[in-house]
């Protein structure tokens, strides 16, 4: 786009008229603000917090600020006061303020224009208010920020040069001056002293006295002034006889003219026009005018000699007050270089044919707000085939356009067009689009559309507007069609869910606030890699995990709203709160970090239980009362096996000779000291008889056939025989009788192949381990004499269950 369209747009916005005075403009924080207007306060507040920055004390009832009355407020930036009634304010009412930076005392009733010693000042608006002069006091002359100074009095009628030598010195850039009233003084050279002035706003009505106007645009014409603002000009049925506009023939500096809220007629008009072609003005602008036509013909311009600097033209807002359209006759020559017009705000419903064809160099083309449809806008009366050959961003928001396939066959014509604004229509889609490849940006924001839009888009789009096109999903894989795509607005919507597979590797700028969304995801942001700016609030965000991720790692710099617009939806007892002061469970919301925490609990408690149950010998203890338990399950079946069976002995004792000793003393002695019989081969084998005759022999005369193992027994080859008889006899007989006893340890693993028998037999049956710790032996011998009691042996039994619950504390109990 050509660097003359740009300043265009950018004058544009700065001819709006300044209605909000004493805007901070970014010179104060709002972080620290109170807002006590419309309090019926007759005082200001005392003991107002020391951090204030920005105080709103408007609509109340103050006749006068002095000393003391803003004591304490060391930190006060922007200060408002307007609609009080004001009548005085002390020289040194802002002594405790030395960082004001924006005071705004408008809208009062102050006669005399107040003293200020405020260095820090940039803004002041004393709009409004009754002093009969604008003489300045001489403070002004030390207020050397002030750039914005606004003044305006309904009494003030004469201006005079030395009203305004205090800010010869300073560094004035913006001026609004004027309060709707006719001046009948001014002498001339009173704004040429302000040489650093670079935009006017005149607020001064003129109907007889032009030379005044002349003077005035001719002094600002000898300052630094570019721009400047012409409000209520005329006023209403002025009848004007003579050219106001002749000085404008004259002006060197002055390029920008806005003409704001004023009656003009058509022969008026004429006068202006031809003024301006042989002025410096390369921008004008007619805002929310009221045409009239004066003249018989309408508005007719002759040829002009002249050459032509007007580059830009915007007409936003024109009535008249007539049943038919107007008559505008001009040779459209007159501007065939203009590069940016702006024609809104008006009822024509079809396009002149002659701008089609004659404006060959217009760049930027603003139709909005009118009545224009396709058949009004490529209207078939035009026989021109060259369409706007340099046309480079075309504007037809708010009008009446509908078919969109036919829209995007007609732009193909225009060559260069590179945007296209079709908001505010009633677009709908019903057949395929084909756009030209020129075409890199498009809006149809504000048109009721669906979800199926995506499909009607051109891969070759880089800025998309879909804002309040009735989105409710953004279907899958769409984005990725748009490779290109670098800016996309989905503003006002009714979208929920911001898909992670998104994937739009060039977006630049995502802009989804005013929708549904609850959360969004990390792996969103991810598929998003060159994303700048990011424009997400006013959703119903929760406050759960579903958006840790978003409030403690997204880079904030990223979110153009945060954090204002972010507030939490659910759950109910964070409704309303702001997303950032939501404090987040850390542990709760990270899987990860859970399972390291459980499991990391898990081997701390296993480990803590493992050292307990090795400290206090609980495996030793369990064994021991398994066995308790197993032998008492099985006695109800021994019985009924022992009332029909005989035995000798209580016991077979097989050992190994290298164990007699702990046999003879501990064994033998502890288990015949409680009645039971038993059956020992040193004693009780049959003397002559085979030896092999003899183990049979006493294994079966043998309720129980118990065995000492140890090392030794496994050497033992008698030992072997011993054992293989007496499981033989127990699996014939089908009972219980093999009872072991672990002298010390044998891993089975050890035992020679030769056991192999032995070893199943371990890995299946319990045994009983001889213990070393006194305590646990007692346990031991009451188990093992349990083991070899018969059935009518009843005391026994009951004896040892009592030793038993007895021994019962020895075991660790369980926390």
């Amino acid at each position: 786009m050509s660097s003359t369209v740009w300043p265009v747009v950018i004058s544009y916005l700065l001819v709006i008229p300044f209605k909000a005075h004493g805007e901070h403009f970014g010179y104060c924080s709002s972080e620290h603000t109170k807002d006590l207007s419309d309090n019926n306060l007759t005082r200001i507040p005392l003991h107002l917090s020391n951090n204030i920055e920005y105080l709103d004390l408007s609509h109340n009832n103050f006749s006068s600020i002095v000393y003391g009355d803003l004591s304490g407020l060391t930190h006060l930036c922007f200060l408002k006061i307007t609609h009080c009634g004001l009548q005085h304010i002390s020289p040194d009412a802002f002594h405790s303020n030395p960082e004001i930076k924006v005071l705004n005392i408008s809208y009062n009733h102050l006669t005399i224009i107040p003293n200020l010693h405020l260095p820090q000042l940039r803004i002041l608006d004393l709009f409004r208010n009754p002093y009969p002069n604008y003489g300045l006091p001489h403070s002004f002359g030390n207020l050397n920020y002030l750039s914005i100074l606004v003044i305006g009095s309904p009494d003030g009628t004469s201006l005079k040069v030395e009203d305004f030598v205090p800010l010869r010195n300073i560094s004035l850039k913006k001026i609004i001056f004027g309060d709707g009233t006719e001046l009948h003084n001014y002498e001339k050279g009173v704004f040429s002293q302000l040489k650093s002035v670079q935009e006017v706003i005149l607020k001064v009505t003129f109907c007889q006295r032009f030379d005044i106007f002349k003077d005035m645009i001719l002094d600002f014409d000898q300052t630094q002034t570019k721009k400047i603002q012409l409000i209520k000009l005329f006023p209403d049925q002025c009848n004007i006889t003579t050219d106001p506009f002749d000085a404008f023939k004259d002006l060197r500096v002055l390029s920008n003219l806005s003409i704001v809220d004023t009656w003009i007629n058509s022969s008026v008009l004429v006068k202006l026009v031809q003024n301006i072609w042989k002025s410096s003005f390369e921008e004008i602008a007619f805002l929310n005018i009221t045409y009239n036509e004066d003249t018989p013909d309408g508005f007719q311009l002759p040829m002009q000699n002249h050459t032509l600097n007007l580059r830009a033209i915007i007409l936003d807002g024109v009535r008249h007050n007539r049943y038919r359209f107007t008559t505008f006759n001009m040779s459209m020559e007159l501007i065939n270089q203009l590069t940016y017009l702006k024609f809104s705000g008006t009822p024509m419903n079809i396009l002149p044919c002659n701008l089609i064809s004659v404006i060959k160099s217009l760049q930027v083309l603003d139709l909005s707000n009118n009545l224009l449809d396709e058949n009004g806008f490529w209207w078939s009366g035009c026989t021109s085939h060259k369409v706007f050959p340099a046309l480079r961003k075309l504007s037809l928001s708010h009008n009446r356009f509908k078919d969109l396939a036919e829209i995007a066959n007609k732009v193909t014509d225009m060559k260069f067009l590179e945007s296209l604004d079709l908001s505010f229509n009633s677009i709908y889609i019903d057949k395929t689009c084909f756009w030209p490849s020129h075409l890199t940006e498009l809006s149809l924001s504000h048109n009721d559309l669906g979800n199926d839009v995506f499909r009607f888009l051109s891969p070759h789009f880089q800025k998309i507007d879909l804002s309040k096109t009735g989105l409710s999903v953004i279907p899958l894989n769409s984005i990725s069609l748009l490779p290109r795509l670098t800016h996309l607005y989905m503003s006002f919507n009714s979208i929920q869910v911001i898909p992670e597979d998104i994937w739009a590797p060039a977006l630049v700028s995502l802009h989804i606030d005013q929708n549904a969304i609850t959360s969004i995801s990390q792996k969103t942001i991810e598929a998003l890699p060159k994303l700048k700016t990011l424009k997400a609030g006013h959703n119903p965000f929760s406050c759960d995990c579903d958006s840790f991720w978003f409030v403690t790692e997204l880079n904030k710099s990223l979110l153009l709203d945060w954090p204002q617009d972010y507030v939490c939806s659910t759950a109910s007892s964070f409704s309303g709160k702001r997303l950032a002061t939501y404090e987040y469970g850390w542990l709760s919301c990270q899987l990860s970090l859970q399972a390291a925490v459980v499991l990391l609990v898990l081997f701390v408690v296993g480990g803590a239980l493992a050292i307990t149950f090795y400290a206090c010998d609980c495996v030793w203890y369990t064994k021991m009362l398994w066995v308790w338990i197993r032998m008492k399950r099985r006695g109800s079946k021994r019985s009924n096996r022992l009332l029909n069976a005989t035995f000798r002995y209580h016991a077979f004792i097989s050992y190994s000779q290298h164990d007699s000793v702990w046999v003879d003393s501990q064994l033998v002695p502890e288990l015949e000291r409680s009645d039971l019989s038993l059956c020992i081969h040193e004693r009780d084998f049959e003397p002559g008889k085979w030896i092999v005759d003899n183990i049979i022999q006493c294994v079966e005369d043998s309720y129980k056939s118990l065995f000492i193992l140890s090392k030794n027994f496994v050497q033992s080859e008698w030992c072997n025989y011993e054992l293989f008889f007496a499981q033989h006899r127990a699996i014939s007989v089908n009972d219980d009788s093999l009872v072991f006893v672990l002298l010390e340890p044998i891993p089975t693993d050890s035992l020679p192949k030769k056991y192999l028998k032995l070893r199943t037999l371990l890995r299946q049956k319990t045994y009983l381990e001889w213990p070393t710790d006194e305590r646990k032996q007692r346990v031991f011998w009451f188990n093992l004499r349990a083991i070899l009691q018969t059935v009518g042996q009843s005391k026994i039994l009951k004896d040892v269950a009592t030793d038993i619950a007895e021994t019962c504390p020895l075991l660790p109990v369980k926390e």
